[in-house]
């Protein structure tokens, strides 16, 4: 086994105890949380968007500009469901096209690891890598289902507990690939092909890998292959108990504590005074959740079309399809399990006063912080010193204006409690994000 090691020498500012929250932007692909309906809305497809987020991240000293992925277009009871944002354009192309007008800011791409070939997709993101000079990552997705599978040529699904096997063997290749060896030979159970399609590296050796899997088995995949886990833990204690698995895991992979960066995803919703943001978060809910898309919710879980349905009147006295159909139900609502829930849902929306459209917003309450200014500034300055969290990847409500706020209002109340960087400590992600140097230990991909 080789070592090989480049990149960042500087002390890692992200590190643990470190004391400064960072922030990523996550602009979301096919998603039911961005508000497309209101007069603030702008394109979720033009470019002009894109160009706004970017650079309103950028001059705001974010660490990342971080681009969902849809492979398919969401459905809903068999019809393309358009009581959301249906799809953007591909990831890496908007990111290849934002890398000359911005100069700091990292390029996060998602690429799924059941649909790509790894030295195809090794090959394109290490041309953004290279050509951003060093500002590129890549957010590894899987996939086990037929529906996204019907896309693509082998058609089809992987199953549910072979889709890691075929990421690691799928990332170890990549690194070979941009380990800038030569040829390539992988032998694997999911991944055989030969390569020797190579690129220089870029100043940061290679792109820097996120991921965002919360099993035990996606854990495990983020401690031995991952530089910064995307996670579902932006409040105090989730977030310590999280980091605190994953650091654990880490020795496992013979890593050290500080090669594994935390950027829990949020939104955040801010105001002059605490009134101002919880009435601002209320408009916000409000516009997430219209009454149309009401029913379109609970339609996932009741497994029938509920039109006839009046979204300010109760929730539905009919039981729920009581049958295993498409994965957007969810487990719970599976079989028996959908008529018992429904109960409880009816019982607790009842207790509550709450209409169906009101119980959806009551439910789907995103994770994140709201409150003025001064409070959210002090609560993200705790969780930082915390040592459990690195930065938060923000998912803005609005495009393309949703960060608008955040950067003239809540970065600066972060710089003055010194919780927040004043400059870009580098030029490249790794540097910014406080990452150690690439040090690659290279197993064969087949391994």
């Amino acid at each position: 086994m080789t070592q090989h090691s480049t990149g960042a020498t500087r002390p890692p500012v992200g590190a643990e105890g470190a004391g400064q929250i960072q922030f990523g932007v996550f602009f979301q692909g096919v998603n039911s949380t961005t508000i497309w309906s209101s007069e603030q809305s702008g394109s979720q497809t033009e470019f002009e968007s894109f160009r706004r987020i970017a650079q309103t991240a950028e001059r705001g000293l974010f660490s990342a500009f971080f681009l969902g992925e849809g492979l398919r277009l969401r459905e809903h009871l068999g019809r393309i469901h358009d009581n959301d944002v249906a799809g953007r354009p591909d990831g890496i192309t908007q990111l290849a096209a934002l890398a000359p007008i911005t100069e700091k800011i990292g390029l996060v791409a998602t690429q799924n690891t059941t649909y790509n070939e790894p030295a195809d997709l090794a090959y394109r993101l290490a041309s953004l890598d290279l050509l951003s000079e060093g500002r590129a990552a890549w957010n590894i997705v899987t996939t086990d289902n037929a529906w996204t599978g019907a896309n693509f040529r082998r058609g089809g699904h992987l199953a549910h507990e072979n889709r890691y096997d075929r990421a690691a063997e799928f990332v170890r290749a990549a690194k070979q690939l941009w380990a800038n060896r030569g040829g390539v030979d992988v032998d694997g159970e999911f991944i055989r092909f030969v390569s020797d399609r190579v690129l220089p590296q870029s100043p940061q050796s290679r792109p820097v890998l996120f991921q965002a899997g919360d099993s035990s088995q996606g854990r495990d995949f983020g401690a031995e292959h991952a530089d910064v886990i995307f996670s579902a833990h932006p409040e105090l204690e989730g977030a310590t108990a999280f980091a605190a698995d994953l650091r654990e895991r880490l020795t496992k992979f013979g890593r050290a504590r500080n090669e594994l960066a935390f950027f829990p995803g949020a939104t955040i919703v801010i105001g002059a005074t605490p009134k101002e943001a919880q009435e601002k978060a209320r408009w916000v809910r409000e516009h997430q959740i219209s009454p149309a898309t009401s029913l379109r919710y609970l339609e996932q879980f009741w497994g029938k079309d509920l039109s006839h349905l009046d979204p300010d009147g109760p929730l539905p006295s009919e039981d729920p399809v009581v049958a295993v159909t498409d994965g957007t139900r969810g487990s719970a609502f599976q079989n028996a399990k959908a008529l018992e829930l429904a109960q409880q849902w009816r019982e607790k929306s009842e207790a509550l006063g709450l209409s169906i459209r009101d119980f959806v917003i009551h439910l789907s309450s995103q994770r994140g912080f709201v409150g003025s200014v001064d409070e959210v500034a002090d609560t993200l300055t705790e969780l930082a010193r915390s040592g459990a969290v690195t930065g938060i990847n923000l998912t803005p409500y609005l495009v393309p204006s949703g960060l608008d706020d955040i950067v003239d209002d809540l970065v600066p109340a972060l710089q003055e409690r010194g919780s927040y960087r004043t400059e870009y400590p580098g030029t490249t992600l790794r540097e910014n994000l406080g990452l150690p140097a690439v040090v690659e230990d290279l197993v064969p991909a087949g391994a």
